[in-house]
């Protein structure tokens, strides 16, 4: 995997992570469609170092603030995906309120030309920037040409049910169909976060969990899933995750995700783990009282043991 370069501020670029190849998006998730696009960019321009132009935050956080949390992918999981496909400078760039009033033709001429020195530049057809979304890929075609840097456009990668994308993930995690967003990430969808202290509720019942607070992640559908859990050192796990507000126990208003390792014994406290969903097992309900609650995750348990045994997402990583 490649080391990558990250800069926040286009204005202090240094000269030796300037002109690359650009791939601009907010590549949300990394997923297939993204990777055929930073793949296309590569085969462009072989020659050059490979970038991508993002933002931090989305725009869509400052101007929807009050939205919950959509994201597939935080900063250093995003970072981490690039690299793995080639990418080995990042711009993500910070999004405040100044820059949003940016112009299409500013964003071009001093950020791409003057301070990138982008030599090629690679977006999908829909691809909008600048102040109001005013720019589009066909401006950005007519000013890239004049300014003579190449550009390709790349049409998105489809599968049946059309062109794949982050908000198509988005609604199949949503509606609780895992597979699906496998299918399209190509890799099972994560969630990473630290292990904080919890109620210590799990281990009264038999079954101790590691707590990850969702924090800015999308929140899937609630309820029970096979998951797999990778360690900073490598290892993996199989377990039964539950994410969700658990109504049995009262436990309050904020969803999370509690994880049940098979087969492994130690302290996760302040740990940072990856979560990755294989399957829905069921729908989060309240239970008539702590035995009842105490079978179902039996059951979710031996289940997910079945599952995981024969997932073909399993170590997809």
């Amino acid at each position: 995997m490649l080391e990558v370069q990250l800069f926040a501020d286009w204005r202090a670029v240094p000269a030796e992570a300037r002109g690359a190849c650009v791939a601009l998006g907010n590549f949300d998730g990394v997923h297939r469609g993204h990777r055929h696009l930073i793949s296309s960019g590569h085969a462009a321009r072989p020659d050059l170092p490979l970038a991508v132009l993002t933002f931090e935050p989305h725009p869509r956080e400052l101007f929807r603030p009050d939205d919950p949390p959509f994201h597939l992918t935080l900063p250093a999981a995003r970072t981490r995906f690039l690299a793995e496909n080639g990418v080995s400078i990042v711009y993500q760039l910070t999004f405040d309120a100044a820059f949003s009033r940016m112009s299409a033709d500013d964003f071009i001429d001093q950020v791409l030309v003057a301070n990138l020195d982008a030599r090629h530049l690679i977006c999908g057809p829909d691809y909008a920037f600048g102040h109001r979304r005013g720019g589009t890929a066909a401006l950005l075609s007519r000013r890239a040409e004049e300014r003579g840097i190449g550009l390709t456009i790349v049409a998105p990668l489809e599968d049946d049910a059309g062109p794949i994308s982050s908000s198509r993930i988005r609604r199949s995690l949503q509606d609780g169909y895992p597979e699906r967003a496998c299918q399209m990430l190509g890799r099972p969808w994560e969630i990473v976060g630290e292990v904080a202290h919890g109620d210590k509720r799990g281990r009264t019942i038999g079954f101790p969990t590691a707590n990850i607070a969702l924090g800015r992640h999308l929140e899937p559908a609630r309820g029970a899933y096979a998951v797999v859990v990778e360690l900073p050192d490598g290892r993996q796990f199989g377990g039964a995750a539950n994410i969700g507000r658990r109504p049995t126990v009262n436990a309050g208003p904020e969803s999370r995700l509690e994880v049940n390792l098979f087969d492994f014994a130690g302290d996760l406290y302040g740990v940072t783990l990856r979560v990755s969903l294989h399957a829905f097992l069921r729908a989060e309900r309240k239970f008539s009282g702590i035995e009842e609650l105490q079978a179902q995750i039996g059951a979710d348990c031996l289940e997910a043991r079945r599952i995981l045994d024969v997932s073909p997402c399993r170590f997809a990583y």
